[in-house]
């Protein structure tokens, strides 16, 4: 009750001052608001903006987990020394790489809002509170934490506030993180290693005769764009034991969160069931491509293309991407119709530019962010293709 009332008294205080934002943001957070309305017609729901985003990260919460341990158990096996998956090992090595991004994340993030909402004079949003969760699982582990403050200084000002604030943006911020990223720095994007505690590769520590303290390896996907070949089983990366980002190798748990945002009613399962279909489309259409000999296996193109269609399905970022990003409502599509156009196109130029840039086969980012610059478009042919249909019936009743 003492930190309440101070609290209270802070926002008494600074009513009406640069610092009220501030305050409001941290006496809402730790507490319900205590103001009622008394005029207008009101409508009483469940949910708000704060429920919303705390309800998307309770479904990431157990792909972060998973990502530590499993950042842990590759490192072990990678240095040739094992441990059981659900051991404190593994989880120590982990926590101690991941946690800090997530530090950096939400404190350069929101440390970024307040000054936007203080200048501004205008409450914190919750939007943030999110995208913090998210780039976490989707950038290099072993990323420099300045590296990542400077992205999200740039996805959060650039990718939203510049238009407006939460619900104004048209890119998905923290995709706009991930591709800053990619394109300023794109030798720490490449999908070619993978961080196992440390940045020294195997080849490095062998030749000095050093104690093995760290080894990079492909991702799967970097392997594939190398033209090797799989040698994961379905299992492991159906259920995530495979190298890759924090919180994209387990499809299992994001299939999980999927479903738990679908039975909340926060994510589209119009845009996940069509996303995947656009996905197969493309697959089958490469599998189909390899098998008539239209291309050798001498081409760079090959070992993606000939890869099992519903495997991409499993393997990279599209299964996170699909679910957490692609159905951002401030970004995606708002139509029932738009929403399966949107998503059928977002799987299927995903695998496209997954098979055709071999510098970056993760097309799944791209892929998101261009059909988040067309969402509006799409919605207006959609809403107009109503009206004139409406239109047309009208003139048909009053002929």
């Amino acid at each position: 009750m003492g930190l309440k009332s101070n609290l209270h008294n802070l926002k008494e205080k600074y009513k009406g001052t640069k610092m009220a934002p501030a305050f409001n943001a941290l006496h809402t957070f730790l507490y319900l608001p205590n103001e009622t309305t008394h005029n207008g017609t009101h409508i009483k729901v469940a949910d708000d903006l704060k429920r919303t985003m705390n309800t998307v990260i309770m479904a990431m919460i157990p792909c972060l987990i998973f990502g530590m341990f499993n950042a842990g158990y590759q490192h072990f096996l990678a240095s040739g020394a094992p441990v059981e998956f659900l051991s404190w090992d593994a989880f120590y090595i982990g926590l101690i790489k991941v946690l800090p991004l997530v530090v950096v994340s939400y404190g350069v993030g929101l440390g970024i809002e307040f000054i936007f909402a203080t200048i501004n004079n205008h409450e914190v949003e919750e939007g943030y509170l999110v995208t913090g969760m998210l780039v976490p699982l989707i950038v290099p582990i072993d990323i420099p934490l300045w590296m990542l403050a400077v992205a999200v200084v740039f996805g959060v000002v650039i990718g939203k506030e510049v238009f407006g604030g939460t619900g104004m943006n048209i890119l998905n911020p923290a995709l706009t993180i991930r591709a800053f990223l990619f394109f300023a720095y794109p030798t720490w994007m490449s999908g070619d290693k993978v961080w196992v505690h440390g940045a020294v590769e195997r080849t490095k520590e062998i030749a000095s005769g050093a104690n093995v303290d760290a080894i990079s390896g492909e991702t799967i996907l970097g392997s594939l764009a190398q033209g090797h070949e799989i040698h994961h089983s379905i299992a492991d990366m159906f259920f995530g034991f495979i190298p890759g980002s924090v919180g994209e190798t387990s499809t299992f748990l994001i299939l999980l969160g999927g479903l738990f945002l679908i039975f909340t009613k926060i994510g589209s399962w119009r845009i996940m069931l069509s996303a995947v279909m656009g996905a197969l489309v493309m697959g089958l259409i490469f599998n189909g491509v390899v098998s008539s000999g239209w291309i050798t296996e001498t081409s760079k193109f090959y070992t993606l293309m000939s890869t099992e269609f519903w495997h991409h399905l499993i393997i990279g970022g599209f299964a996170f991407g699909v679910v957490f990003m692609a159905t951002d409502p401030v970004t995606a599509s708002q139509t029932n119709k738009g929403k399966w156009i949107y998503g059928f196109l977002i799987g299927f130029l995903s695998i496209m530019i997954r098979v055709f840039n071999p510098a970056y086969p993760e097309g799944v980012m791209l892929a998101i962010l261009l059909m988040n610059v067309f969402a509006p478009t799409i919605d207006h042919y959609i809403i107009q293709g109503n009206v004139k249909k409406r239109m047309k019936r009208l003139k048909v009743k009053t002929a």
